[in-house]
């Protein structure tokens, strides 16, 4: 006589299908389901209780939950976590850099050209050293930044680019009729391009599931951007702390809105092309 005890006798349409495996690394922001907790992985932990993840949101708190199937969303859809993949020999084909070339083992940081490339504030210098700092160390190229266009002109006349001295400027909300395009097109000459991105600022240009968040918000005319994005999405009002835990989320060019990844680029191009022929 055959014994059905352990047949599952649920019928197709009503079984739950199996939740994607998702590794728990570092930075990799879910939402747990039961809590609604939304927070980037910390840390795993193996306990005796079976492991655990802990997740940190937006104001710093850590919560510790247990890495169970189906237990958190990623983007809206169900995954189940799993502990991070063993560090595994090196891989055998070619490293990449964060901006996506291909890594040069061994190679030594290229002396200053005389050309720079310029952008507004510290934070976009901060981004653009984070993706693409091997790039410009290989290439030997500087970046500066500005505070503002305002003098840009003034320092253009100062600078004194040529064709072994190139000078590229990214700016941001590059729009036209806008003051940084009336400053640009004043500006712009053989040696000197001026490109830029059409986000109000250089945090906008990280792209929100990178950020954590669904959208950037639209903040009103008149206050100020940065603290208004924080007010919006409930962030503790300190700019420069919201930065810095943003810019941590900025793994590699993928995180980054692509208006951002050519300007850049180009900008590369530009000040590196002086010599190369």
């Amino acid at each position: 006589m055959r014994r059905y005890d352990n047949l599952d006798l649920t019928p197709p349409w009503k079984r739950r299908k199996a939740a994607p495996e998702v590794p728990a690394e570092p930075e990799l922001v879910v939402e747990e389901v039961t809590t609604g907790f939304c927070g980037a992985v910390v840390r795993c932990e193996k306990t005796a209780q079976g492991p655990t993840v802990t997740l940190e949101d937006r104001f710093g708190k850590h919560r510790v939950f247990p890495l169970e199937p189906r237990g958190f969303l990623l983007e809206g859809k169900v995954v189940t976590l799993v502990g991070p993949a063993p560090a595994g020999p090196a891989p055998s084909g070619p490293r990449l850099t964060a901006s996506g070339s291909v890594a040069v083992p061994g190679a030594r940081a290229r002396v200053a050209r005389a050309g720079r490339i310029y952008v507004e504030g510290r934070h976009d210098a901060e981004l653009v050293e984070k993706v693409w700092g091997d790039d410009l160390r290989i290439e030997g190229v500087v970046v500066e930044y500005l505070e503002g266009v305002d003098d840009l002109p003034a320092i253009v006349e100062a600078f004194a680019p040529g064709p072994d001295a190139r000078l590229g400027v990214l700016v941001d909300h590059l729009v036209p009729g806008s003051k940084e395009s009336r400053i640009a097109a004043a500006v712009t000459g053989d040696d000197v391009l001026v490109v830029g991105h059409p986000y109000i600022d250089i945090w906008e240009a990280v792209k929100p599931a990178a950020a954590g968040i669904e959208a950037w918000p639209r903040v009103p005319r008149g206050q100020d951007w940065k603290t208004g994005v924080c007010r919006a999405l409930g962030w503790p009002e300190n700019t420069g702390a919201a930065w810095k835990r943003l810019l941590g989320r900025v793994r590699s060019y993928k995180d980054l809105e692509p208006e951002l990844l050519g300007r850049v680029e180009e900008l590369i191009d530009f000040v590196t092309a002086p010599g190369e022929g």
